[in-house]
């Protein structure tokens, strides 16, 4: 088809412009995201920058979306790992953990976080902040679900506030990643230790 044959060579450009976009809003925030900016820090043309993406608007949402495909690209690859390798939980733990905060403290953590709160001030970026908080969830949930923890589904969104909260912690503190391993163990054995509501029969105490 003409248009797979013309949108191609396309792809390396649009890619370098999201990544161009990340990497402004990890150093200075939504508000130094310019096109001149982007082009300068992408290597491309300004007309480039608003042909590929026509407005603010636009350039936020699949930088957000991007982010999100990569994140959950992370997960699914831990989840898969619990399942096939038979991790400890402690292993798991770790590796959520590594997924979380990486090795480095730098401008590509802060992103996402600018880019959420954005999200707070810009209702039209709120759908793509919740399918970001989906993936987050439903991996979040296959992993618990691996390790045998009961009620996973229930407790999927709140490890992910533990996760995000404590890479957040991390990124203002300097706190070292152990500190996030911790507080996954503690969550997960604890989890893993209660029976769960269907089990039971009662819902769980509030």
């Amino acid at each position: 088809m003409p248009h797979a044959a013309q949108s191609a060579p396309a792809a390396p450009m649009r890619q370098r412009i999201i990544t161009a976009v990340l990497r402004i809003i990890g150093e200075d925030g939504v508000a130094a995201v310019t096109n001149r900016r982007i082009a300068r820090e992408a290597g491309v043309s300004l007309g480039s920058v608003t042909y590929h993406f026509a407005t603010q608007h636009d350039l936020l949402r699949e930088s957000l979306l991007h982010f999100v495909r990569e994140e959950a690209r992370h997960f699914t690859e831990l989840a898969e790992q619990c399942q096939t390798e038979g991790l400890a939980v402690e292993d798991a733990a770790s590796l959520a953990g590594q997924v979380a905060c990486g090795s480095a403290l730098d401008s590509a953590h802060l992103a996402p976080f600018e880019l959420y709160i954005h999200a707070g001030r810009d209702e039209r970026l709120r759908e793509a902040a919740a399918e970001a908080f989906r993936a987050y969830d439903l991996l979040a949930a296959r992993i618990l679900t691996a390790l045998g923890v009961p009620d996973a589904q229930r407790l999927a969104a709140t490890t992910v506030a533990l996760v995000m909260g404590l890479q957040l912690r991390r990124l203002a503190t300097g706190s070292p990643v152990d500190d996030l391993v911790d507080a996954l163990l503690l969550l997960v054995r604890g989890a893993a230790d209660r029976p769960s509501t269907a089990a039971s029969g009662e819902p769980a105490a509030q």
